[in-house]
């Protein structure tokens, strides 16, 4: 059936957009524990971004789930496919000249290069928003920790299944530190720094 398939080259491509844009195009990938506040900086990074003109969007887990990925659970091997259909997603808005940020707690290092591996050099800022797990536990903002140890929910990031910290991520937000505003400053200064904004 693939043979069949033939990939389709568009008369405007990235560059055209990036040059209509004024900006950069790429993908910020916010990994984290649940409750470490990755949903929440990614909003205010995308609405800081969009008060400046910026063409961006927030692709976030729950959401994501609600719709285009309602058919998968949370087995390792869902979760590697759920990861691995967003990075696709994520690509094709960079190509379109789109900053995208997403937030997934995406628990495997290898499901998170692999969304770097499909995008150009450059195009990938792994996000670490790094939460000490009692601090998540005491937040609990859906109550899924509670659920967790009382064994309602299994295989829970952080409980009974693995979260492998980013092995190299470009920055590294302290969110039992800072608050989401000052986590997303950091962020937003981050991407002027490396000229994407």
């Amino acid at each position: 059936m693939k043979s069949n398939i033939t990939w389709h080259d568009a008369s405007v491509g990235i560059e055209h957009y990036r040059k209509k844009n004024n900006h950069h195009s790429g993908v910020i990938w916010l990994t984290g524990l649940s409750g470490s506040g990755k949903s929440s900086i990614a909003n205010r990074v995308n609405q800081r971004l969009f008060e400046r003109g910026v063409q961006a969007f927030l692709l976030d887990g729950d959401n994501v789930r609600h719709g285009l990925n309602k058919d998968l659970t949370f087995t390792p091997e869902d979760r590697e496919e759920n990861i691995r259909r967003i990075g696709e997603v994520a690509k094709l808005f960079a190509e379109g000249g789109t900053i995208i940020l997403t937030a997934f707690i995406s628990p495997y290092q290898a499901d998170r290069d692999q969304v770097r591996h499909i995008l150009s050099t450059g195009d990938f800022v792994e996000v670490h928003v790094d939460c000490p797990i009692d601090e998540c536990e005491k937040r609990d903002p859906k109550g899924l920790y509670k659920k967790a140890r009382k064994g309602e929910i299994k295989g829970f990031t952080g409980v009974d299944a693995p979260y492998e910290k980013p092995d190299s991520p470009e920055i590294v937000l302290h969110s039992d530190r800072y608050d989401e505003e000052e986590c997303a400053r950091q962020l937003v200064s981050f991407l002027e720094s490396k000229g994407w904004i």
